[in-house]
């Protein structure tokens, strides 16, 4: 890799580590390359992206953002998940980890927030953004539908009441 690629490298890594909303730092010694590929559609699928950078250029690029108080975790052979969703790239990572034990989670940051392992996997335990606005929507929507139901059941109670009398009078 020469110099202008490096330099480009460490431009767009700085960039997305300036738009993501969580990173996340993990040692993948052992992984085969089907499974990165799999790790990295799981990840596409998310909304997320996995990239393998030298540790040298990954810190380069993580300074003067606010992802940098994890520059200590680039130790040995590093790959870096992150996406713009905070949940989306701790709980692909998380999940993947779990069905592989080559895949070990170091560590990340969500905003200026630097988090350990644990913090990780707490976090992918979060419900996703689309989650929580799906549970929103329902919570608003299910008192108006209330509200809608008792509206119309006096309206159908008087309405039955009348049909009986009518009924009652054809009858007699």
């Amino acid at each position: 890799m020469d110099r202008a690629e490096k330099r480009e490298l460490v431009t767009g890594l700085n960039e997305a580590f300036g738009n993501a909303g969580s990173v996340v730092v993990a040692h993948y010694a052992g992984i085969t390359v089907a499974q990165m590929n799999d790790l990295r559609s799981k990840m596409r699928a998310a909304g997320g992206t996995v990239k393998v950078a030298k540790n040298r250029l990954a810190k380069i690029a993580l300074q003067g953002t606010d992802s940098a108080s994890i520059i200590d975790l680039f130790k040995g052979q590093t790959l870096i998940a992150y996406s713009e969703d905070p949940i989306a790239a701790p709980k692909v990572a998380s999940d993947f980890a779990k069905g592989n034990d080559k895949l070990v989670i170091l560590g990340g940051a969500m905003g200026t927030t630097s988090l350990n392992a644990d913090g990780v996997k707490a976090l992918a335990t979060l419900p996703s953004l689309d989650e929580l606005r799906a549970r929103l929507v329902g919570m608003i929507a299910t008192p108006a539908t209330r509200i809608a139901q008792i509206v119309n059941a006096p309206a159908a109670s008087v309405a039955r009441v009348i049909g009986a009398y009518a009924r009652k009078d054809e009858a007699a």
